[in-house]
């Protein structure tokens, strides 16, 4: 992307105090219109970037190629600069203005707020329809054809998802074509068109799905519910809340980092899922430590299982969790199928499990002789805390997978993330 020749149209825009306050530029794509590309360099909170191409990545790799040649001195400061650049630069420093006098940053019209969503819902409703389509036409012409097609026949599938604002189901079929890779393909490939089916059937039930099912559909084709609404809006549960664990994992296309913390109410039974993110160079936030206890009042988003404090609540040391077999851990995860067929991870609890190998592959072996495979081949910092006696493991279990230790508590009963 950082070629000189791809970029016909470019500027530095001047900060008041002199330097650069903001980059633009237009690069040639393969289409007849260009990529418009931008990055504000001195924002609140760091650069911020703008670009007209479908991708999800935060930057594309246009806004990169821009940042490149500015590096390399080939963008010079332009007094005139297109329309769409200022009003860019405009709306973000009337929002970063409203923030720094306390004023909210949402509309405030009613009827434009509701015009907004309804077009919203419109746009991913058509999104989801074309995607139904789509997929019949993916088993009319047979699975044998799939290792045919080409990285282009899922992605116009996924842009077409994104430009619909469905992200969440974008990411799904983006999945897709990794797939046919394994030596099990067919029967992987065939499952996951049926979940995305599943989605797009849930999402046209609408308000004929229990709420919280709901929830999860609507979570799962990427229509987020705001921080403010689940807050004044979402359930509430007061409880002591035991801190099972946590884990990140990394998006390849993007480098951007995922947290997931784990929590169950001691009272109520409840697990609770806190998600965080945090781009390359930085970590994600840890709201609660692991082995503690967190009495405080949560509020739920409609899948019933995201959750946002409430207030700062009062954290005190805690025990190991109460455990469970191998097959009660295997039914909570069926029930939490139930309401979300879409769970790619949830947290069991194992009682005086142990560690064990066979056939090179190690399990996680219950009092009962029951064993649930583990992912690592390698699990020696699990073997290191248990010294291999039984212990009391809280893990992440994944269909298709198997379980990914999170936590474990040693002989001295303290917690120690793995």
């Amino acid at each position: 992307m950082a070629k000189d020749g791809s970029w016909p149209e470019r500027g530095v825009v001047a900060a008041p105090a002199g330097g650069a306050s903001a980059l633009w530029g237009e690069c040639k794509g393969s289409g007849s219109k260009p990529y418009l590309a931008a990055v504000h360099l001195d924002g609140a909170g760091g650069p911020a970037y703008k670009c007209s191409c479908p991708s999800r990545k935060i930057p594309c790799k246009h806004v990169l190629g821009l940042l490149a040649l500015w590096a390399q001195e080939q963008v010079d400061l332009r007094e005139e600069r297109p329309d769409w650049v200022s009003t860019w630069l405009s709306d973000r420093s009337a929002r970063q203005e409203r923030a720094r006098s306390g004023a909210s940053a949402t509309a405030t019209d009613p009827k434009k707020a509701a015009a907004t969503l309804r077009e919203r819902e419109e746009s991913v409703t058509a999104g989801m329809e074309e995607l139904r389509l789509w997929l019949r036409d993916q088993i009319d012409a047979g699975l044998a054809e799939a290792p045919k097609h080409g990285y282009d026949h899922w992605d116009r599938m996924a842009k077409r998802l994104v430009d619909a604002k469905a992200a969440g189901a974008a990411s799904l079929v983006e999945r897709l074509p990794g797939l046919v890779r394994a030596d099990d393909w067919p029967e992987r490939l065939l499952e996951r068109l049926a979940l995305l089916h599943l989605l797009a059937r849930g999402h046209r039930a609408g308000e004929a799905l229990d709420a919280r099912v709901r929830g999860a559909v609507r979570a799962r084709v990427g229509i987020a519910t705001r921080v403010e609404d689940v807050l004044a809006r979402g359930e509430r549960v007061q409880d002591t809340w035991r801190v099972l664990g946590l884990r990140d994992t990394v998006a390849p296309e993007a480098g951007m980092r995922a947290r997931r913390l784990w929590l169950r109410g001691t009272e109520s039974g409840r697990t609770a899922l806190f998600l965080s993110h945090a781009r390359p160079g930085q970590a994600p936030a840890t709201p609660f430590r692991v082995g503690t206890d967190v009495t405080a009042e949560f509020a739920f988003h409609p899948d019933g299982h995201r959750a946002v404090a409430v207030d700062q609540g009062r954290t005190t040391p805690a025990s190991p969790p109460a455990g469970g077999t191998a097959a009660e851990a295997l039914d909570a995860f069926a029930a939490a199928l139930a309401e979300d067929p879409w769970t790619e991870a949830w947290p069991i609890v194992l009682d005086r499990a142990v560690p064990g190998r066979e056939d090179d592959r190690w399990w996680l072996i219950d009092p009962d002789g029951a064993a649930l495979p583990l992912t690592t081949s390698e699990p020696w910092h699990l073997l290191a805390v248990t010294g291999g006696h039984p212990a009391t493991i809280a893990a992440e279990w994944s269909p298709g997978e198997g379980l990914t230790p999170i936590t474990a508590w040693g002989p001295d009963g303290k917690a120690v993330s793995l």
